[in-house]
């Protein structure tokens, strides 16, 4: 048996290499091969971190009795949804058509030529709380197709043209000041008044939400939108999500009091959290979002900082197949630790209780408060994280994915600016030089490396969006025009390839010239991460602020009005697009500071303006008769460093001060 995921770039595919079953990995070949043997194919998909993905593996795929009966009648395909989103969203909205919901591993079985038919989620070895067993339904399916293929056939036909008829763009429609302001009331009307968030059980944390808060605060002065949000922020932040040892955020918690996480922990989500925490700092001066942007920058730095200079999917929710071993604690582990009396200290301070609040009497650390004794808490955190290091750790899936990585650029540029951290500054750009000098292939993007090699995946259209999101931050902390005119390229290549020419302001999730699946995958809800459109339209605000292009001002409003719909039925679902409106209705503010390199008054000026710029903002410092489009035309003011701020096509006088210029943006 050909063992064809051994030269994987996916640590996933590589977590399958060895199994019994006959994998193929996600190719022409394999679907060729289901054709010559007239047999269905069985897809699943799935992710490093995911921890049901290793129970059904361990239960059914490192089982020999059936793998033989998968390998019989079935090419079996595995794919990494991480690797491969393109074929993930397609065969999710099948899943979640057929069944009603979805999630992950996902199961499909699919004719030859790749039309699903029948689709799952996870399936126990034998039957278990009303799902059946994985070999009784390989064997119903074999079955069906072996005695009713061509029905089976022309279900699975009929299946994909109604995703495909369903897959229309919405209408278009406005997004004005009432819609904005309609989406805060109907997030208000989902908060957690009692624990924060939005919803109930299981909470995830709302990353984009909490950043349009922020914004539509600073724009309107709403109360109840900064109170949403500073309140979720500090809830997560002392809860069990949050790892109150090391810094960063865990995918999920369980339950609604934000004590329980799923311990996987996700670049996507420390990267946008980070935003959002710094953003918090920036607006309220809270000490306690300066430590957790800290903290969290520095668990992206340290903890999924690759080699190359990129940063790593995750981490697995398992330590040796125990979901979160790693993390959780006894009073009598902390007392071994720490000694009788910083132990029972460090139990009350944390909520480590007898009873527990995980599994079999461990608790989850929480931080319910800040600490009496500041010393005291440093000395006992560094004593137990040394002891947590010698446990077994987490698995780390350290495929380097681009959108993912935009995204860390964006955030630790933009942080590092903010919160004056030069090194995290450097980190990005050592992150953006490997998305160009290695996944950026003959003038194509390509999704994800290893280890420094590139994989075969092209990328997706979020894939363009961040590393232009990534680039053109850089280009405002450094000046450096370089980090402009490698992100222009790639904005036009994604308007030539991804665009729906048919419908204005909609886009698809792959290139035109991609390779074709049973449906061409488009989206335009935001989810764990923003809709590749979402983040696309930021890219054309930012990118027309930067350069002054009318045409990228255009096709952002474009997109959020083709957008419009979601935005004002379902803010939940549109995160990203609402910060998005959000920075066009504010302009988008753009400050341009004017001064001589390294002069007192210039670096002034520019602190106070990454400092004080509201979010969407863009910032950019230079030289009289430097050549980035922002600062042409602006010189010195009275020979002095001045600053420039403007709304969108509205420019206020220039300042030389620090507290002019404060005063300016507090009354935009």
């Amino acid at each position: 048996m050909a063992n064809r995921l051994a030269s994987s770039t996916s640590p996933y595919l590589l977590q399958h290499a060895t199994n019994p079953v006959d994998w193929w990995p996600w190719c022409d070949e394999a679907f060729a091969e289901a054709a010559r043997r007239r047999v269905p194919v069985l897809l699943s998909i799935g992710y490093a971190a995911c921890h049901w993905c290793h129970v059904m593996a361990h239960e059914s795929f490192e089982n020999a009795d059936i793998a033989a009966v998968m390998n019989a009648n079935f090419v079996n395909i595995k794919v990494d949804r991480e690797e491969r989103p393109d074929v993930d969203a397609v065969y999710m909205e099948a899943t979640q058509a057929i069944t009603g919901r979805g999630g992950w591993p996902m199961t499909c079985f699919l004719t030859p030529t790749g039309e699903p038919f029948h689709c799952g989620t996870y399936f126990p070895p034998s039957p278990r709380q009303g799902l059946p067993g994985f070999p009784e339904l390989l064997i119903a399916v074999r079955e069906a197709w072996a005695n009713r293929g061509a029905q089976v056939q022309d279900a699975a036909r009929r299946i994909a043209k109604q995703l495909s008829e369903r897959a229309a763009p919405p209408a278009e429609s406005a997004v004005d000041d009432q819609v904005l302001a309609a989406a805060v009331e109907k997030l208000a009307a989902e908060f957690d008044d009692q624990h924060a968030g939005f919803g109930g059980a299981p909470k995830f944390p709302p990353s984009m939400l909490l950043e349009f808060l922020l914004r539509h605060h600073e724009r309107t002065g709403s109360k109840r939108a900064l109170s949403m949000a500073e309140r979720t922020c500090e809830a997560m932040a002392r809860g069990g999500m949050y790892d109150q040892l090391a810094g960063g955020f865990a995918r999920y918690c369980v339950d609604a009091t934000w004590v329980v996480p799923h311990f996987e922990k996700m670049l996507y989500d420390n990267a946008q959290l980070l935003r959002a925490y710094t953003h918090l700092a920036r607006l309220t001066g809270s000490a306690s979002a300066r430590r957790v942007a800290e903290q969290t920058a520095t668990f992206l730095l340290d903890v999924l900082g690759t080699a190359q200079g990129g940063f790593a999917a995750s981490l697995d929710a398992d330590t040796a197949g125990v979901e979160g071993a790693t993390y959780v604690w006894t009073p009598a582990q902390l007392i071994e630790v720490l000694g009788s009396t910083d132990g029972q200290w460090a139990a009350e301070l944390l909520v480590v209780t007898e009873a527990g609040t995980f599994e079999h009497g461990a608790s989850v650390l929480q931080l319910p408060a800040e600490p009496d004794d500041a010393q005291r808490w440093e000395r006992v955190r560094a004593a137990l994280l040394a002891a947590r290091a010698a446990r077994p750790q987490p698995g780390r899936d350290d495929k380097v994915v681009t959108e993912w990585n935009g995204m860390a650029i964006t955030t630790l540029a933009e942080a590092g600016g903010v919160l004056d951290r030069p090194e995290w500054i450097s980190a990005a750009a050592a992150a953006a030089e490997l998305m160009l000098g290695t996944h950026l292939v003959d003038g194509r993007l390509r999704r994800s490396s290893r280890d420094g090699v590139v994989g075969q995946a092209a990328g997706v259209l979020a894939d363009h969006a961040w590393l232009i999101e990534g680039l053109l931050a850089l280009h405002q902390v450094t000046g450096e025009d370089r980090w402009l005119q490698a992100a222009l390229p790639v904005l036009e290549l994604t308007q030539k390839h991804f665009g729906d020419s048919e419908h204005p302001g909609a886009w698809f999730d792959t290139a035109s010239d991609a390779e074709a699946l049973f449906r061409r995958p488009t989206n335009p809800t935001d989810n764990a991460t923003p809709a590749g459109a979402s983040a696309l339209a930021a890219a054309f605000v930012t990118a027309s602020a930067l350069t002054g292009a009318e045409a990228y001002r255009a096709a952002a409003e474009a997109a959020i009005t083709r957008a419009g719909g979601v935005l004002a039925k379902v803010p939940q679902s549109a995160g990203h697009w609402l910060t998005t409106a959000e920075a066009l209705a504010h302009g988008p503010v753009q400050i341009a500071v004017i001064g001589a390199a390294g002069d007192a008054a210039r670096v002034a000026l520019e602190r106070a303006a990454r400092e004080a710029a509201p979010g969407g903002a863009v910032v950019l410092a230079g030289q009289p008769g430097a050549d980035a489009p922002m600062l042409a035309g602006r010189d010195l003011v009275g020979g002095t460093s001045a600053a420039f701020v403007c709304h969108g096509f509205v420019c206020d006088r220039p300042v030389t001060s620090v507290e002019d210029l404060q005063a300016q943006l507090r009354s935009g």
